[in-house]
């Protein structure tokens, strides 16, 4: 009973659903706003992203003096006169020249935030490829349930005809429980597709952060380019992942240009002042010193080769990557080609199979055809109409597919018209490494509760 009960609710759910001005429907880009908005996976790689711009920070630090300050209590048993003595020093350090190996480390790391500003909008471009499947497959979940539920009630139809002419002896047996069995096939079939709308709603949740509303269809595709190789043009200037590697790239080759500096000179200059009222009063002090390695047993020279294999690996890996975006382009080009034939196939394929199963209902009630022969009529209609329903969803899917591949699956390119996150608004802030009591430290504190907040 409960399953019947769900089964009309999915039927006037999707009756809702078709029915204009029934009900607020929500389309695909109010669930990829939800997606881009409700997204922990975001909200976590953004901070991952701060974290590559405080490196950046510190490392712009070690280019800076650096003030320190110490006190010093003891008692002396050896004293007899004052076994007490406080003392206090002031110390200043500061890295005169070490070859620009500390700017080329600065250099390095700024690479790396724009490689992770590259990964963040691959993930981007996930989350929001992930919300694309989790509405489309909730759509084409609740279009098949509904379309399962017609199912029984026409076949339960056709088995009370079967009956009635069984009374009359106009068929045997065998045609009542040949309905009967198909009817029973078509209960298993709706039950299957109750559990499949079930999964589609959960993975919905977990896609977008929240439940499904009354989920409507794209009315058409978006705009695509005309060709597959001006798509691949389009992703091997613009793919994040493309992008990532580059960034990745220039960063190995700063630290390559570093390593092979270890062996420069390095001058630092020190400067101190301290105070004792144990009777050595005021000091100062002064000091630069000079230095450079002369034998590091290899170190240095086995660094400088590991370096280098890590630079060619990241080279190597670009190409690996572009190639991987070729084939990924050309791959949703398939899936998409495949969607708009199947969906003109399945579209004749229902006009005939309607004709056909009206054709063969008819014939059957002048005793022409079998009981039999109706049934599989309507499975055939059936099919060509989830087929019809999926080739549908499947082009949109493989639309957007083809969009993530060039890399323009974003809140931006797509225009949501949210708010989108500014990876360069901290970056801007904290790449001169303030301290926290000045006013670009206080700034940034704000702008940290206020992304706590969020």
């Amino acid at each position: 009973m409960v399953r019947w009960k769900f089964s009309r609710a999915v039927l006037a759910a999707f009756l809702v659903l078709t029915s204009p001005g029934l009900s607020v429907a929500e389309t695909l880009r109010d669930t990829l706003r939800s997606a881009y908005q409700n997204s922990g996976l975001l909200a976590q790689n953004r901070a991952l992203l701060r974290a590559a711009d405080e490196d950046v920070a510190g490392a712009t630090a070690a280019l800076k003096p650096i003030l320190s300050w110490s006190s010093q209590y003891s008692i002396s048993g050896a004293s007899v006169i004052d076994p007490h003595s406080v003392s206090a020093s002031l110390r200043a350090d500061w890295l005169l020249y070490d070859a620009g190996r500390s700017q080329l480390n600065v250099d390095a790391l700024k690479e790396t935030v724009l490689a992770t500003r590259q990964s963040l909008v691959g993930i981007e471009q996930n989350i929001l490829m992930r919300a694309v499947n989790a509405h489309m497959n909730y759509r084409r979940a609740m279009e098949f349930s509904a379309l399962r539920y017609a199912n029984v009630e026409l076949i339960a139809q056709e088995l009370r005809a079967a009956q009635d002419r069984f009374e009359v002896g106009e068929i045997t047996r065998t045609d009542v429980a040949l309905a009967e069995a198909r009817l029973a096939s078509a209960r298993a079939g709706l039950a299957s597709a109750e559990g499949d709308l079930h999964r589609s709603v959960a993975e919905f949740w977990a896609a977008v952060g929240r439940n499904p509303g009354n989920i409507e269809a794209p009315k058409s595709v978006p705009v695509l380019p005309s060709s597959v190789g001006m798509a691949i043009a389009v992703a091997r200037s613009q793919h994040p992942n493309l992008k990532q590697m580059q960034h990745v790239i220039a960063a190995a080759e700063i630290n390559l240009k570093k390593a092979q500096m270890s062996d420069h000179l390095k001058v630092s200059a020190s400067a101190g002042l301290s105070i004792s009222d144990g009777g050595s009063g005021l000091s100062e002090s002064f000091t630069v010193t000079f230095g450079a390695p002369i034998y590091s047993g290899g170190a240095i020279a086995s660094a400088t080769r590991g370096l280098s294999a890590r630079r060619d690996a990241a080279r190597a890996q670009l190409h690996v990557t572009q190639h991987g975006i070729d084939q990924t382009v050309r791959n949703a080009f398939v899936l998409l080609d495949v969607a708009r034939a199947s969906g003109a196939a399945t579209d004749r394929q229902i006009k005939a199979a309607n004709v056909a199963f009206r054709g063969v209902r008819e014939e059957a009630s002048l005793g022409a055809r079998t009981t039999l022969d109706v049934l599989n009529a309507e499975q055939e209609l059936l099919d060509a109409r989830a087929s019809s329903i999926s080739a549908s969803i499947d082009e949109q899917i493989a639309a957007y597919t083809v969009i993530a591949s060039m890399g323009q699956l974003t809140a931006t390119s797509l225009k949501l018209g949210v708010k989108t996150y500014d990876p360069t608004q901290y970056y801007n802030m904290v790449k001169t490494g303030p301290t926290e009591k000045s006013l670009e430290g206080q700034a940034l504190t704000r702008v940290l509760k206020d992304l706590s907040n969020n």
